[in-house]
């Protein structure tokens, strides 16, 4: 799994570069992940998130991650290790999967320094109840991860000694999925999402009659009833 280190230092030219390039490598890769920890031994991070250059240049740059996240074709866990405020919420919020470290704080503080979250308040109604994102974009308090977690932001919520273990838990069941039915569901998840029910179901029916003719869907039911593991063929 790779992970996502974010900072706040560097010039969005040299950004830009490195998530394009981690990107490219991503793609090759089962499950990619986001990380708030800074880098240390053992860590293998594909790329920097970085705010540095001009607004129009930074919020470009938020713009093609968020996509570049949702159509990555892997699943995505984010892990929360520290404070989740802003710009960070959001990319959080483009992950699939979010395991917060008790302690870990989440919010949209913006409105208190005369700003307001244009840019992730998208990914904010598309995540949460409509009140509760109105009560994060409006009074900008923050959120407990225990809190986030009850709206809906925060799918685990765990000790800090346990913290590396269970993302490693997600990460490796996710990892033993087939690839090809996992890039199929994550393609349709990402293009279902906005489309109306009727479009949406017809679409979605499509994309079974494709999966159904996949050798791993083939072999993911004849292993069932063999009672053994899959061997995925990734085609």
């Amino acid at each position: 799994m790779g992970k996502v280190y974010l900072t706040k230092r560097l010039e969005f030219s040299a950004s830009h570069r490195y998530h394009n390039d981690a990107w490219d490598e991503a793609r090759n890769r089962q499950v990619f992940g986001a990380s708030n920890r800074a880098p240390g031994h053992g860590h293998n991070y594909l790329l920097e998130v970085t705010v540095g250059g001009s607004v129009s240049e930074d919020t470009g740059m938020v713009v093609n991650l968020f996509e570049l996240i949702g159509t990555l074709g892997k699943p995505t866990i984010c892990a929360v290790n520290g404070h989740c405020l802003a710009g960070s919420l959001g990319i959080a919020l483009a992950c699939d999967l979010i395991v917060a470290k008790e302690g870990a704080g989440f919010g949209t503080p913006e409105i208190n320094v005369g700003l307001f979250p244009f840019m992730i308040m998208a990914l904010i109604y598309r995540n949460v109840p409509r009140k509760t994102a109105n009560q994060m974009l409006l009074l900008g308090e923050r959120m407990t991860a225990d809190e986030a977690r009850a709206a809906g932001i925060v799918n685990r919520v765990v000790p800090a000694d346990e913290f590396d273990g269970a993302v490693a838990e997600w990460a490796a069941g996710l990892a033993k999925k087939s690839p090809v039915v996992m890039k199929l569901g994550k393609d349709a998840m990402w293009r279902q999402m906005d489309m109306p029910l009727m479009d949406a179901l017809d679409y979605l029916r499509a994309q079974l009659t494709i999966e159904l003719s996949t050798e791993d869907a083939i072999e993911g039911v004849t292993a069932f009833f063999e009672k053994r593991e899959p061997e995925w063929k990734g085609r």
